[in-house]
């Protein structure tokens, strides 16, 4: 991927913490499914509240 441009791809928030856009989010072409706040995938969206409701998975440790 190439050099991220910042207020173009990301912005820095009031926490300090990097805020990907849509444009950085089209580029690289799928949906990560964390609920980003600016995810053009809308489709393909979950919530907070999906993840908590997700069974979890025994592997016998």
């Amino acid at each position: 991927m190439p050099t991220l441009k910042e207020n173009i791809d990301y912005y820095i928030n009031e926490e300090g913490l990097f805020v990907f856009m849509e444009a950085y989010h089209l580029k690289r072409g799928f949906c990560c499914n964390s609920g980003c706040k600016h995810c053009p995938y809308e489709l393909e969206k979950i919530t907070k509240q999906e993840v908590k409701d997700e069974k979890t998975v025994d592997f016998g440790e």
